[in-house]
């Protein structure tokens, strides 16, 4: 009996997929659920499993964008399984596998005998200079034994001293290659969904700056009872994430997004959380972040960045999110402007921590110090709210013993 395999919906909305990668050869025998390739949908990279055992035949090519629905291979279900270990004897014939290989060794092995081609024959001209090109080289101060000449028996020819000096703006004989490759169908969609963003809101982006050193004292204290009890470490996340559900609980249009002509407000909190998986930029989503506390928060980072880099993310795990946070600051950035994750109508950007100097009650202090920005659609929310909203997340990740932890720092903890 002959199986026809076909593309299942990975998610709803999505209509197509792509054959990232065969895990199998044309014609191998395949057992049930055996993940027999790997698709890239717009939002995720999900393995196909083999509905049956038997012997595949494949429909597609790795690349080639296939419809849900569309049959991808053949599995032949009346073809018996391989033995498990292979005959070694010969058979009558003396035609057997030691046979082959012997062959093969052979076949492979190359001749020795085959005269290796002729060096290159040195002479009195080898090296030597041409006139117009010694004088060239010795302008620039570079000795004709250096440059390989290509004149009759090895002569440096002009030719050949002109290439040896760089000259400003010409190329020079160094590797100038260039690759082409498709991209990936997961990294498509995000160029079409940051277009999008920029074409569709009216984006601006408003910046503060968070002295980060009630924020470090916590962590240098806590961190390794809150570690060694919860198994997760007390990071930046958990801090930046309480503070922008607070900040949000205050400003709900930050919270809100338009859907043609109306606004839609939520009165829970889901935030993505854009990280670097190895098909490219994912932003998966942490539902209800309202109930949450600090192990909650970082418990389900942690497990999201987990899946996300092994590439075992689900499309509804990314699906939603009425927020996002984007740390740049990983990789290095000071500052950005993050883009806006449509239909959401606002991101905030964490950047890297430097030490600076500050003015702190009249005096000069050096503290870590972090740029934040929040990039927002002007279309739904004005100056004030972006502002707002911004000077709050600033207010309780510079307070956060009183405003995230309502000064009971190990019932917050859960120590």
């Amino acid at each position: 009996m002959i199986l026809e395999m076909k593309v299942p919906s990975p998610g709803e909305s999505i209509t197509e997929v792509e054959i990232a990668e065969w895990l199998v050869q044309d014609g191998d025998y395949v057992e049930k659920d055996q993940a027999i390739a790997e698709v890239d949908s717009d939002k995720a990279t999900l393995e196909l499993p083999a509905e049956a055992s038997g012997v595949i035949t494949l429909k597609a090519e790795e690349g080639d964008a296939v419809a849900v629905g569309q049959v991808v291979c053949l599995i032949d279900t009346s073809a018996e399984a391989p033995a498990s270990s292979t005959y070694e004897g010969g058979d009558e014939g003396g035609n057997n596998d030691a046979e082959k290989d012997v062959a093969k060794a052979q076949k492979a092995t190359p001749n020795t005998e085959e005269k290796a081609p002729n060096p290159a024959k040195d002479t009195y001209a080898s090296g030597v200079a041409s006139p117009a090109a010694k004088k060239i080289l010795a302008e620039k101060g570079i000795e004709a034994s250096a440059v390989s000449g290509t004149g009759k028996d090895g002569r440096v020819t002009k030719d050949d001293a002109v290439k040896a000096v760089p000259s400003m703006g010409t190329p020079t004989g160094g590797n100038r290659g260039q690759s082409r490759s498709k991209m990936s169908m997961l990294r498509r969609k995000v160029a079409e969904r940051l277009v999008e963003a920029k074409n569709t809101t009216a984006m601006l982006t408003t910046f503060n700056e968070v002295n980060m050193t009630p924020i470090f004292e916590l962590r240098k204290q806590y961190k390794e009872e809150f570690k060694s009890k919860h198994g997760v470490g007390l990071g930046f996340m958990s801090f930046f994430t309480l503070a922008v559900v607070r900040a949000l609980k205050e400003y709900p249009a930050v919270n809100s997004m338009i859907d043609g002509k109306e606004m839609i407000s939520y009165d829970f909190v889901d935030v993505s959380i854009a990280v670097s998986g190895p098909k490219g930029l994912m932003v998966p989503v942490i539902r209800n972040a309202e109930n949450l506390t600090f192990r909650g928060v970082e418990s389900e980072v942690k497990r999201l960045a987990l899946r996300a880099r092994d590439g075992q993310i689900t499309v509804d795990e990314m699906t939603g999110g009425t927020f996002t946070i984007s740390n740049g600051g990983v990789f290095g950035s000071m500052l950005s402007t993050p883009i806006i994750n449509p239909p959401q109508s606002g991101i905030l950007g964490m950047h890297n921590i430097i030490e600076r100097p500050i003015a702190v009650d009249g005096k000069v202090e050096i503290h870590p110090m972090m740029y934040v920005a929040l990039s927002y659609d002007h279309r739904i929310i004005d100056g004030r709210e972006s502002v707002g909203f911004l000077v709050a997340v600033k207010e309780a990740l510079e307070n956060p013993k009183e405003l995230l932890m309502n000064n009971d720092i190990k019932k917050a903890l859960e120590l």
